[in-house]
Formats: C-alpha cells, structure tokens, sequence
C-alpha cells in the first residue's frame, strides 16, 4: 500500500492592523513501495518444458527466474541454454537443497516449480516448504495417495502447493465443456493423437474420463459389455472408451464426441507446442503464493 506523507508548513503576514493570519501550506507526495519479483525456481529446467518455462518467467512481469535445477547440463548458464542473447549468470545445479538455501536467504517471496516425475515430488515439495517456498507441480501421473500426503502436510505447514494434471487452459477449457455436453448425451468416446508413441491413454483423457464419470452417469448402454480391442480401452465403470492413435506428423489433440438422436456433438482441442503450457504456468505461480494449504486444478483459478 503506498505511504501518504503530509507536511504543514505555517507561514506569518503581517499587516497594518497588527493582525497575524496563518495560511497553512499543505504539500502531498506519494511514496510508492518498492515491487518484490517473485523468486521462481525451475526444478526440471533442461529439459524442453523447463527451458519454455525459464523464458516465459523471463517475460513475466512481477517475477524472475532465481534458479535452475537438472541433472543435465549441470554448470552451463541456463539463459544460454534457452537461446537468450545474454546469459542470466544462473547456472545448472543438480542440488535442490543447495537452490534453495541461497534464495530463501533474501526473504523474497519464492517459488519452486516442479517438472521432475512422480517418485521425486513429495520430497521436492517437502523441500520446498521447509524453506518458506510454495510450489507448483506439473508432473503427470502423481498416484492419489501421494497427493494426500501432501495435502495434509501442506496443510499443517501453512504453505501454498498448486498441483496441475494440465496447464493448458485449452484442455481444461475442453474438460469443462464435456462436463456441460454429458448432461444431455448418453454416448460418449474420446479419441486422442499423438506423433510419438508413450503412455496411453494419455493424462488428460483420463482426467476427462474421471470428470464424467463422478456425474453418476452411465454412456454407451448398447454396448456396455463388448470386450472387443478394437473398440477401445474402457475406463472405470460408466462405458467410457478411450481410443489412441499414434502416427508420425501428428499433433497432439484430444477430441471427446457425444451423440444423441439425430446429431453428433465433437469436441477437439490440439496442442502444437510447449508454448500453450506457458500462460497456465504464470497464473499458477501468480495464485500460489496466496495459498496457505494444497489446491488440485488449475481449474480452480480460471
């Protein structure tokens, strides 16, 4: 809040009548606190993901990239790593803790971004915390019983953690659209692409998967039993099938398609490159510094 300072300087007239008036001169000036970036570290920063996400902090207004993690390229200077013009003078570190205490000493409000894997988050969190830092976590397939625990622990602690299944606006855009659809559809496949082969059926269908399932509503009922491959994997209970196409050249889409009598209703959403991930990143880092326990969903800030 900016600090309003008042000076009263009185200043005397004399006149004939050996009568003094005072008029008061009154001066105003603003004095504006000084603007403390929020400090991010990058614990994942080599690889492709973490390198888009030094820039766009770069780019970011409010914030500034403090420091680099990775077992990978360990000492170059992460700027010249990312292509910049001019070295950021932070180098590669694969020592979390060391990161850590070298930022917490400046009492600047910091955060820890996490795009390292499952088996690695909770003690990277529990890191994070015990040096005053949030955190926001993107790493894929983080079982429940992980996400539990630091929830609790979050909790006790007082200390911000946004963990995100998408950072795409895009795919949680497309997600609440197929939550609005199911309620008037009662056949429903999803259908995503990708150009490289991995785990399948991917995060985000999934996710879309988990979302109409917990609606209580049941799909596909002409159907419901078949067991033939070329149909899909079915995922929970409800008769949801998920169908993966993996071609060179592809990009990577999601489309989920509804149908009732007389029409079919599609919805798709493709992601090109890592770039799309970015604008979701600096939200969840703007948001977690006011969170004092664990928050599930970018969605929730949207």
């Amino acid at each position: 809040m900016a600090a309003l300072r008042i000076q009263i300087r009185h200043t005397a007239h004399k006149n004939y009548t050996l009568k003094k008036t005072y008029t008061p001169f009154i001066s105003c000036s603003i004095q504006q606190p000084p603007q403390n970036n929020i400090k991010v570290v990058i614990n994942g920063a080599a690889k492709e993901i973490g390198m888009a996400a030094v820039l766009a902090v770069t780019k970011s207004r409010g914030m500034e990239v403090a420091g680099a993690v990775d077992s990978h390229l360990v000492g170059q200077d992460i700027g010249k790593v990312c292509g910049m013009e001019e070295a950021l003078e932070i180098p590669i570190i694969n020592d979390l803790t060391m990161v850590l205490g070298s930022i917490s000493q400046s009492k600047a409000t910091s955060v820890v971004v996490d795009f390292t894997d499952p088996s690695a988050v909770y003690d990277n969190v529990k890191q994070a915390t015990a040096f005053g830092m949030n955190s926001v976590v993107y790493v894929p397939r983080i079982k429940p019983e992980t996400i539990a625990a630091l929830s609790g622990f979050c909790e006790k602690a007082s200390m911000g953690c946004l963990v995100a299944p998408t950072l795409s606006i895009g795919s949680i855009l497309l997600q609440q659209a197929a939550i609005s659809a199911s309620f008037h559809y009662n056949n429903v496949e999803i259908v995503e692409s990708k150009a490289n082969t991995g785990a399948f059926p991917s995060q985000d269908s999934v996710q879309i998967a988990n979302n109409l399932s917990n609606l209580g509503q049941l799909y596909n009922r002409d159907d419901l039993e078949t067991n033939v491959p070329a149909r899909g994997q079915r995922l929970g209970e409800d008769g949801i099938r998920v169908h993966s196409l993996v071609l060179p050249g592809l990009v990577s889409s999601t489309s989920v398609h509804f149908s009732g009598p007389g029409e079919v209703y599609s919805i798709k959403h493709d992601i090109t490159n890592v770039e799309c991930l970015m604008p979701g990143l600096i939200l969840a880092i703007r948001k977690v510094v006011r969170l004092k326990n664990l928050v599930y969903g970018l969605e929730k800030f949207l």
